[in-house]
């Protein structure tokens, strides 16, 4: 319950519009504690937990093993551990293009669903919280790569569940 109340608490901060990425180059060591704050720690480790639910925990755990037999007594950038997760899911999901969109995007998406019979659309926004007029740019070009997990009726939860990257502005 604790860790839900950090989350939505960050999200509110994430949905203004002066908010931060998550990374982004720095020029001074201003803009370098700027960067390790609550935001990037909890929309950091929400991140990880989004990544590790449509990895599955086996895959993540494999990759995070890989990362940090790779780096162990050295340094590693974020693209290193994004590098160990492709490495293990073989290529079949560029897991670097996904959470790049995720980490240098300030802010998160709005995914709408709409269900019309059998036929169900998706479509991502950029989520505010709040318009602040004198700190607002347009973002009509952020474009998250969103995996959305679902379950029908012909499945047992715990068994059958089925995985969906939306990676346009809008999906089917």
């Amino acid at each position: 319950e604790d860790f839900l109340t950090l989350i939505f608490k960050a999200m509110m901060k994430d949905a203004l519009n002066s908010s931060h990425p998550v990374s982004s180059a720095v020029q001074s060591s201003e803009q370098i504690e700027e960067m390790f704050d609550t935001l990037s720690y909890i929309k950091g480790a929400s991140l990880l937990l989004m990544l590790k639910h449509y990895l599955t925990k086996d895959v993540f755990q494999a990759g995070v093993e890989v990362y940090l037999h790779n780096h162990n007594y050295g340094t590693a950038q974020s693209d290193d551990l994004w590098d160990s997760m492709n490495e293990i899911t073989n290529g079949t999901l560029d897991v670097k293009k996904m959470m790049k969109t995720w980490i240098v995007h300030k802010g998160f998406p709005l995914v709408t669903v709409v269900r019309k019979g059998k036929i169900i659309s998706v479509q991502q926004e950029k989520f505010f919280y709040r318009v602040e007029p004198e700190n607002w740019t347009s973002d009509a070009s952020y474009l998250w790569h969103i995996p959305l997990t679902y379950i029908t009726n012909k499945c047992n939860f715990t068994h059958c569940i089925n995985a969906y990257l939306l990676d346009q502005k809008s999906g089917m």
